[in-house]
């Protein structure tokens, strides 16, 4: 099936929203970038479905039948800035690179340790460079962040303001999770932290060929939380403030949404990179629910063998999600010099993004 059946498939089912031209993230342009070095920070105690269904009287298998999830990491008392500095310290490892030798840290989280400062500086001073002065900030784009700061990073180092930037992602869903309320949309979820070390390709051939990005805010509101910046004033409207704490998500409405956008997004993506399907040697997908692994699947009509899927053992990290599959795709061999990397992913917004990237 072919980018244009997509396409048509797409017009054959409801309306697509109109709006103006689809908004790029970052210039049309090669990032002459490679990717130095990934680590992860999964923590060590894990929530399998069998443990929900016990907790919630359900009989055994409901959970891991209705969500795909054989278990998730859970982070337990860690803090979202510890786990993003394991990971960062993981990469930098595997860069051979010492934290003296970043030149800026972007932290791409859905949700921070705190709503003020950012949490960039406080990872910045977790590694020791609390005295270094390199720019330390945040991105959010919810389940992109880490794309949409990726892309950043290699458009900085394009233009020559920067040789090596770190940009992690740190998630704690654990705590805000509408067990109550949405015990099937809570169950997706689990914790964790990725990392990448973005950095000049020093004459390599290959990096950032493409990427795009796209935001429908008519689904704004379909996945949210709505407490903890200034809608509700925790001082006068506490009940509220409360209420809204936990996490909501209408999940029938952001996938139709979702199918009704994909496949024009990704005509348009590939088309950036010269790439067809058929050139693209692996897919790096947000972990977004079974269910939407398995769509991604069937609409690309490519074999799963070129799809990282770690569902099954980490749920949803939210924007430690793509991170993650990353980093396992460099681990494991499956990304090796030359080969065609698909990063593609959506968010609360609702937004639809992704890179195309040759690995150098």
């Amino acid at each position: 099936m072919m980018l244009d059946d997509l396409t048509r498939q797409d017009a054959a089912g409801p309306a697509m929203v109109k709006a103006g031209p689809a908004a790029s993230f970052g210039p049309m342009v090669q990032a002459h970038i490679r990717i130095a070095g990934t680590g992860i920070h999964t923590p060590e105690m894990r929530r399998s479905s069998a443990d929900i269904d016990r907790d919630l009287g359900r009989p055994m298998g409901t959970t891991e039948k209705r969500t795909g999830i054989r278990e998730r990491p859970i982070a337990g008392p860690q803090s979202s800035s510890f786990m993003a500095t394991e990971a960062a310290r993981a990469a930098l490892v595997a860069a051979g690179l010492p934290a003296t030798g970043l030149d800026m840290i972007i932290s791409a989280c859905s949700v921070p340790e705190q709503p003020i400062p950012a949490m960039a500086p406080l990872i910045q001073a977790r590694l020791g460079l609390d005295r270094s002065g390199i720019p330390a900030f945040d991105v959010n784009a919810s389940c992109l962040s880490f794309v949409t700061a990726f892309d950043l990073a290699a458009q900085l180092i394009e233009a020559k303001r920067a040789r090596n930037i770190l940009v992690v992602s740190s998630e704690i869903a654990s705590r805000a999770l509408p067990w109550r309320r949405d015990p099937d949309t809570a169950a997706l979820f689990g914790d964790g932290a990725a990392a990448a070390i973005v950095s000049a390709a020093n004459g390599a051939q290959g990096g950032l060929l493409a990427s795009h990005m796209e935001s429908w805010s008519t689904g704004y509101h379909d996945c949210e939380i709505p407490a903890g910046g200034t809608r509700f004033d925790f001082h006068h409207d506490r009940r509220d403030f409360a209420d809204g704490a936990f996490f909501r998500m209408d999940g029938k409405a952001a996938y139709r949404l979702a199918a009704r956008v994909v496949g024009p997004f990704l005509e348009a993506l590939l088309g950036k990179a010269g790439w067809r399907l058929g050139d693209v040697d692996l897919v790096v997908p947000h972990q977004a629910s079974r269910g939407a692994l398995d769509h991604l699947v069937s609409r690309l009509n490519i074999p799963r063998g070129k799809i990282v899927d770690l569902i099954a053992s980490h749920g949803n990290q939210i924007a430690a999600s793509i991170p993650t599959a990353l980093h396992h795709a460099f681990a494991r061999g499956r990304a090796p010099r030359g080969s065609n990397v698909l990063v593609i992913g959506t968010s609360a917004g609702f937004s639809v993004g992704g890179l195309c990237l040759q690995v150098a």
